[in-house]
């Protein structure tokens, strides 16, 4: 990357830790896995400072704060007055929303299902087993089997002992069902996409996030006989998305009407990026601390995740780019309608995984398994966009003419 690209990148939000993003997450498995190896109760110690209800614990405090650390900063990023001129590109918008709430959780959960439970079931072992947390609020006798799931007790707290593979196909669906609402600022910049239009959806997926997410996410695990905690999930959406988003709105508009708008772009901005960040590899130094000892035992485990999670990224990347250029939408609009739905919100996913179903979980391991490819596959997707701009110079003719 040349030292123009690059000063390009710092202006719009990629700095030195974003850009590496899938380096740190590397190191973060190999200090997470070295953690767990050399002090194996400091994970369990951290996980285990809780709100606890009837006597289960429910909320992780030093996660809690890592995740909100997390997702602060990015619903600050966010103008939600741009929602306002959505109306003027109508296509564009329907067609993400099309792909995002209607499509891919579905593509997710079919792509996830069929390579973790049948293609792969051998290698991830057909009686390998996960224990994750009893549904918030659900009081089951031992074992009582719920979905897929059977009660057991482990050191002294009722846990749901579930296949592995199903462990793993939560956390895709939650994957899934989170369109992203903070990096696909720079996809859609870095592929010389429409800003206006990329902000108005990362404003307009945040507020479907509140309704659709809970409820979408709740079905999908259903049909997967996986534990549906409804409670966790409407609490998750609380603490992990509405919290944040109402910190951010409140607070961006406060600075913004104290400090101005360019004070809070050039100084406030640049300091929550690696807030994000640091926040983000310390959730993840924890969660490998934890499953470092599966890893290990089969070290190709994240390969098997991985590769459902880059069939699916491409496969609907592929549907909103083509159906861009079936709409006659300009190249500018199906840059970053593409992007929208191929790239995920993993940030909301590795929170929801971890208060769903625990730290240790498979489901937290698959959630960032999507951070690890992501960075990277993104960036592909982006040098091929850039490459066929052509494809489109027909579609700005039809739309002149009309």
């Amino acid at each position: 990357m040349n030292n123009d690209k690059s000063n390009i990148c710092e202006n719009k939000g990629i700095g030195f830790f974003e850009r590496y993003l899938t380096v740190w997450v590397i190191l973060c498995i190999v200090g997470g896995i070295l953690l767990g190896k050399l002090a194996p109760d400091l994970a369990r110690t951290m996980d285990a400072m809780s709100i606890y209800v009837n006597g289960a614990p429910v909320v992780s405090i030093p996660i809690a704060i890592c995740l909100f650390l997390m997702m602060y900063p990015i619903m600050v990023k966010i103008d939600f007055g741009e929602v306002l001129k959505a109306g003027k590109a109508i296509k564009p918008v329907g067609l993400t929303l099309v792909i995002n709430w209607m499509i891919k959780p579905f593509t997710m959960y079919a792509i996830s299902s069929f390579f973790l439970g049948t293609l792969f079931l051998g290698f991830i072992g057909p009686d390998a087993v996960d224990l994750v947390k009893m549904p918030f609020g659900l009081d089951l006798p031992v074992d009582a089997i719920y979905g897929a799931g059977k009660v057991v007790i482990v050191d002294g707290i009722k846990m749901l002992e579930v296949p592995l593979w199903r462990s793993y196909l939560a956390g895709c669906i939650l994957l899934g069902i989170a369109p992203c609402t903070a990096m696909v600022l720079v996809w859609g910049y870095l592929a010389k996409g429409n800003d206006g239009h990329t902000l108005v959806m990362v404003a307009i997926n945040s507020l479907v996030m509140l309704f659709l997410f809970g409820v979408l996410g709740g079905w999908l695990l259903g049909v997967g006989q996986l534990p549906v905690p409804w409670k966790a999930l409407l609490l998750s959406i609380g603490v992990y998305v509405a919290l944040p988003l109402i910190a951010g709105y409140g607070s961006r508009k406060w600075i913004i009407n104290h400090k101005g708008k360019e004070w809070f772009e050039e100084k406030f901005l640049h300091v929550l990026t690696p807030i994000t960040i640091f926040a983000l590899l310390a959730t993840l130094v924890l969660l490998f601390s934890f499953k470092g000892e599966v890893i290990l035992e089969n070290p190709l485990t994240i390969l098997w995740i991985a590769i459902p999670l880059l069939i699916q990224t491409i496969l609907i990347f592929a549907l909103g780019y083509i159906a861009a250029k079936a709409m006659n939408l300009s190249y500018e609009n199906a840059a970053p309608s593409a992007m929208i739905g191929a790239s995920n919100h993993f940030e909301v996913a590795i929170a929801t995984s971890t208060m769903l179903f625990g730290l240790s979980s498979g489901a937290a391991l698959a959630t960032v398994v999507g951070v690890l490819i992501e960075v990277p596959l993104m960036l592909m997707l982006v040098k091929f966009c850039t490459r066929t701009q052509g494809w489109f110079k027909e579609n700005i003719q039809i739309s002149n003419s009309l």
